[in-house]
């Protein structure tokens, strides 16, 4: 899998949206990274992996979350 996005939470911990497999399946994982004293990002248990066949409610909650928050 190649597909990885990054948001800059600060200049120490990153948000990660990222394609994973487990046990043969694939998430859609949403987790915290972390800068460590080595210089190298790690993750967090801070996050959620999302199976494929949860993701259209997910994406609906999303774009419901986008209309009340008014952006």
């Amino acid at each position: 899998m190649s597909f990885q996005r990054d948001l800059k939470k600060t200049d120490t911990e990153i948000i990660r949206l990222e394609i994973t497999e487990f046990r043969g399946e694939q998430y859609l994982n949403i987790r915290v990274w972390y800068l460590d004293k080595d210089g190298e990002w790690k993750p967090t248990k801070k996050g959620v992996a999302i199976r494929p066949s949860l993701f259209p409610d997910f994406k609906k909650f999303v774009l419901e979350a986008e209309q009340e928050l008014k952006i």
